[in-house]
């Protein structure tokens, strides 16, 4: 196999993987311009793995193709609705976000298992037999070296995660929605000052976030893992967290740096078929995606500036 070949192999794996990262790091770019911390996107990612599932297995005989793609739109619903827990008691009760948000993980992961516990009496769901189809772009497809990289046998959900991080970057700093919500995210005070309701878009952006984080969740579940268990999302919330931070909370850095944590993760699952790679322990390929989150953590973090509202409560009047 030659390094091209590699080429061939990884890049389309990498960004296959970095989806959901990238969902779900744009969703905690939305919440984090808005003021509030959003450490619960990883039970919002349980939650939406597990009810894409279920509504992949029970309708998966009547929608046959479109039953993974209704899954999404489920999970975005749901995942926007369980997120209203981490608005309610971070934006109106003025809760510490960053334990609400470690409770939010706590309860996705247990009413998730729970549930499954109760449906199928086991561990884990059955594996579901509709998943996300992939296609050649006419075309683009033959362009040579790049075509078959990049355009050969494509993933709808890395088409669809790239589209949301592009139309993210335009509806925060193009748009009049975009400026209120880093306005919030700054300076609260001078916002609702100018009639912007600091609340209402602190809760907008929240369900914005769970909506992404519940798409994340349910490509991860029905692209990759093909059924929902305990282990099924197993750190790629905070993951996509590091991303957003790694991406100084923009989307199109957020985006970057997810594709590099999905590259890592793409070696950590499909490295045994990759020369020279699959020398190489398979711990230490098992452990490579988590180690280059905490090492981009360690080195960048101190290095980017967050909004500077970000995780402090709104009082009306005061400064």
């Amino acid at each position: 196999m030659s390094f091209l070949d590699v080429l061939y192999f990884i890049i389309p794996s990498a960004i296959f993987y970095a989806a959901p990262l990238i969902m779900t790091a744009i969703g905690g770019v939305f919440t984090e311009r808005s003021g509030v911390v959003n450490i619960g996107l990883e039970g919002i990612m349980i939650i939406g793995a597990f009810i894409s599932v279920i509504f992949n297995l029970t309708f998966a005989d009547k929608l046959a193709g479109w039953a993974p793609w209704l899954g999404l739109v489920v999970a975005m619903v749901v995942g926007a609705i369980f997120s209203l827990l981490l608005a309610v008691a971070a934006i109106s009760f003025r809760a510490d976000q960053t334990v609400t948000g470690v409770a939010l993980n706590m309860l996705g992961l247990a009413l998730a298992v729970f549930s499954v516990k109760m449906i199928y009496d086991k561990g884990q769901t059955d594996s579901i037999s509709e998943r996300f189809g992939r296609y050649d772009v006419p075309v683009l497809g033959d362009i040579p070296v790049i075509g078959r990289m990049f355009f050969h046998d494509l993933h709808m959900t890395s088409v669809l995660a790239i589209a949301v991080a592009f139309l993210a970057w335009f509806v925060i700093y193009k748009t009049p929605f975009g400026l209120r919500l880093r306005a919030v995210g700054e300076h609260p005070v001078a916002a609702d000052t100018m009639g912007v309701n600091v609340t209402k878009m602190r809760y907008i952006a929240v369900m914005i976030s769970g909506a992404l984080g519940g798409i994340g969740g349910a490509i991860y579940a029905q692209a990759i893992a093909g059924n929902f268990s305990a282990l099924t999302i197993s750190g790629q919330g905070f993951m996509a967290i590091a991303a957003m931070i790694f991406g100084k909370w923009h989307p199109l850095g957020a985006l970057g740096a997810a594709l590099f944590f999905g590259l890592a993760q793409s070696l950590s699952i499909a490295g045994a078929s990759i020369p020279y790679v699959k020398d190489i322990p398979e711990v230490i390929l098992l452990i490579l995606p988590y180690v280059l989150t905490i090492l981009a953590l360690a080195g960048f973090i101190g290095k980017a500036n967050a909004p500077k509202a970000s995780g402090k409560p709104y009082i009306k009047g005061k400064r």
